[in-house]
């Protein structure tokens, strides 16, 4: 009895680790949480986006992400370029129509991320686009990831602003330290265009 017991709370850890992450069994169904987006910065960076890979298979998610070719990312693949959006690799079969990417947007602040919004063809971001619309255009062999040359239609943010929104992202901790430069970015962003 005293074993048994003893190897249920061994476990215990363990479970509440791979719920916090939103990992799941080597064959179940792949559901991110808000607990699995963290600090966009902490995530491994690729040409001025991030990665990870909630079923920890960051090997297999970097060797498709820094592909010349293009590649299939493996399930579990969480791509990044900003703090409020992302895209999560579900396991074939799950979305054939995008490619089994899951479009996420994200609410977040210094406690943490909140799910506005998740789905597959219907999820509009901030800028009101499309995810799914925009994702769509990219050559095949990118497995709907956008990048200058894949395709996709530009996003409406220059470099500098995709920069300053990455390093600005409040879950840091501690926070990164902000350039001149990202808080001119910053401003651009938040005033309204001239009529």
């Amino acid at each position: 009895m005293n074993r048994k017991k003893n190897r249920t709370l061994r476990l215990v850890p363990l479970l509440m680790t791979m719920a916090i992450a939103g990992a799941v069994a080597a064959d179940g169904p792949i559901v991110a949480t808000e607990a699995s987006f963290q600090c966009i910065t902490h995530m491994t960076p690729v040409r001025g986006f991030y990665v990870s890979n909630l079923l920890g298979h960051l090997d297999a998610t970097l060797k498709a992400a820094r592909s010349p070719d293009g590649a299939v990312y493996p399930p579990g693949s969480i791509v990044q370029l900003v703090p409020t959006e992302a895209m999560v690799k579900l396991r074939p079969g799950s979305s054939p129509v995008t490619r089994d990417w899951e479009f996420i947007e994200l609410d977040v602040n210094a406690q943490g991320s909140t799910i506005r919004h998740r789905g597959y063809a219907d999820v509009v971001n901030r800028f009101g686009g499309n995810c799914f619309g925009c994702h769509a255009a990219a050559q095949p062999q990118w497995d709907m990831i956008c990048e200058t040359t894949h395709g996709c239609a530009p996003v409406p943010l220059t470099r500098a602003m995709i920069e300053a929104l990455q390093r600005s992202d409040p879950r840091c901790k501690p926070p990164n330290v902000l350039r001149p430069e990202d808080v001119e970015a910053l401003k651009t962003l938040n005033t309204p265009p001239k009529s």
